[in-house]
């Protein structure tokens, strides 16, 4: 009998032969606030859940001053209150143990040579053999700091079968357009191996999202219809409730195109897209990834106002209350033309996708936090029950919930019960919770096991950085020619501005309701 609850199942990870190994994570910008929210519950959870390799510790590197204890009540604090389960007061003693803290700045060679003596002395404690993860939780501007330091500390190891591994995470943005992109990937690759080096993006440890090559590769139904033949259009969401927030220092010399686009979406639209793999390895479902990148159309001056649209929030309502809009929020330009909101129509250039229509669109201060990928087929012929011209059936859709409540539906037509032969558009659907009874990992969690695991699969290359960056650039480009003082809002609240309706309804289509 199998030990799961579930009947029969079929272990396959993305690479069968990899589990997280014996090691250190060391997080540079380990008192901030992405190690507090994310970093160190995602940890914990792997602890608590039996998934931790057996001889592991933690060690965090800020600027904010604190020893081992301080850190540890750090530490609790930020899991009791993100942590998706609950904290084992029982199971934490053990836990802290193995978390422990180094104050110093990321610039000061002495505190490198530090570093190097607690990983010593901390690795004899919990017998891990000299493997290192090195997390760069740090503003962009300190990414060659910390490598070059690193380096000239002798803390990184060759990649060969007789060293223990260096290995080192880095958290987006890579760069703000195609020429810094370069700059950084160039500085990485002088101090680590591009195999060492791991270049995270969290959406793609969402659960939906590794379930994508399950769906269309596992199940014989879907593959035969993935094409230009079947399939009308595809649409992208990525909604976001909230504001600006705090963020507004970095999110106003950003904007949705590079927060959004460059990396989350594009990225998903490489599943999506992409052909069927040989083998369930990194290197080849990278490549396939990176043959979409590749084949994407790209946007012009000449076609740029038929594919393009940004706007900005105004003043609206959140839950009732009166919100401002973004040029009122606090550490944003008043003369801000930074776009909160874009939608695209992209065309992919291949035998699979020529002619199919891919509509993104992400925002701030949307209706609901909503994260969806939406393929709608075909409609039947206008013959049989579909022959009304006024009352067409609606047509076939394959929805992908990514967030907040991850699963996928399917909308089918059936006929509704009675002696009347009535067609009515039904829902099959299906949820991870409800199904599974039980909460899915959060996408840290799963990315971290991966990189103990060395299993790049979920994690961006360098030329995908780099392709997309050069995609993105040509939108950059057009706007920064054009010196426009204002652009487009759509009042907190709502689900875009006209141009975007306008922009979907021009083909005789519409946006999906969230």
């Amino acid at each position: 009998m199998p030990d799961s609850k579930f009947d029969n199942p079929l272990t396959v990870g993305m690479n069968i032969s990899h589990a997280p190994q014996p090691c250190t994570l060391v997080i540079f910008g380990g008192g901030g606030d992405l190690t507090r929210r994310k970093l160190l519950p995602a940890i914990y959870n792997q602890a608590l859940d039996g998934e931790l390799p057996a001889n592991f510790a933690v060690l965090g590197l800020a600027i904010e001053a604190m020893d081992d204890n301080q850190y540890r009540d750090f530490a609790r604090k930020g899991i009791e209150e993100f942590s998706r389960q609950p904290l084992d007061p029982a199971y934490w003693k053990d836990f802290g143990r193995c978390l422990h803290y180094l104050h110093g700045s990321f610039d000061n060679p002495d505190v490198y040579v530090q570093l190097a003596q607690r990983l010593t002395e901390i690795e004899a404690n919990f017998s891990i053999p000299g493997n290192r993860v090195f997390y760069l939780a740090i503003p962009p501007a300190l990414i060659e700091t910390c490598v070059c330091q690193l380096k000239a500390a002798g803390l990184v190891m060759p990649v060969d079968e007789h060293s223990p591994f260096s290995r080192i995470i880095v958290e987006k943005p890579i760069g703000r357009d195609l020429e810094s992109a370069r700059k950084v990937n160039a500085t990485l690759s002088k101090n680590f191996h591009e195999q060492q080096i791991y270049r995270i993006d969290h959406y793609l440890g969402k659960e939906t999202v590794q379930n994508i090559l399950a769906m269309r590769f596992g199940n014989a139904i879907f593959e035969p219809l993935w094409n230009s033949k079947h399939i009308d259009h595809v649409q992208i969401t990525v909604a976001e409730q909230e504001g600006v927030g705090t963020r507004a220092g970095y999110y106003d010399s950003a904007g949705a195109l590079r927060d959004m686009i460059q990396n989350h979406i594009l990225q998903l639209l490489t599943l999506i897209a992409m052909e069927p793999p040989w083998i369930m390895n990194a290197d080849v479902i990278r490549d396939h990834r990176q043959d979409i990148l590749n084949c994407l159309r790209p946007i012009t001056p000449e076609n740029f106002d038929h594919h393009v649209v940004r706007a900005q929030y105004g003043p609206g309502f959140h839950h009732g209350e009166d919100v401002p809009g973004y040029r009122r929020e606090a550490g944003v330009a008043q003369d801000s033309i930074t776009e909160t909101y874009i939608a695209l129509k992209l065309f992919i250039d291949n035998w699979r996708w020529a002619g199919v229509p891919f509509y993104i669109r992400t925002g701030k201060r949307m209706p609901k936090r909503a994260s969806e990928i939406a393929i709608q087929f075909k409609s039947v012929p206008p013959i049989l029950f579909n022959a009304n011209h006024d009352q067409p059936l609606e047509p076939n859709v394959l929805a992908l919930s990514i967030q907040p409540n991850e699963g996928l539906s399917l909308r089918i037509a059936t006929k509704l019960p009675g002696a009347k032969l009535k067609i009515f558009p039904v829902k099959m659907d299906f949820r991870y919770g409800s199904t599974f009874g039980e909460q899915s990992p959060e996408a840290y969690e799963r990315l971290l096991l991966d990189v103990m695991a060395g299993d790049a699969t979920l994690f961006m290359r360098r030329d995908a950085v780099e392709s997309s960056w050069a995609w993105v650039d040509n939108i950059l480009n057009v706007w920064a020619s054009s010196r426009t003082r204002w652009i487009p809002e759509y009042a907190a609240g709502t689900w875009g501005p006209l141009e975007a309706d306008r922009l979907i309804e021009s083909d005789n289509r519409k946006w999906r309701m969230l």
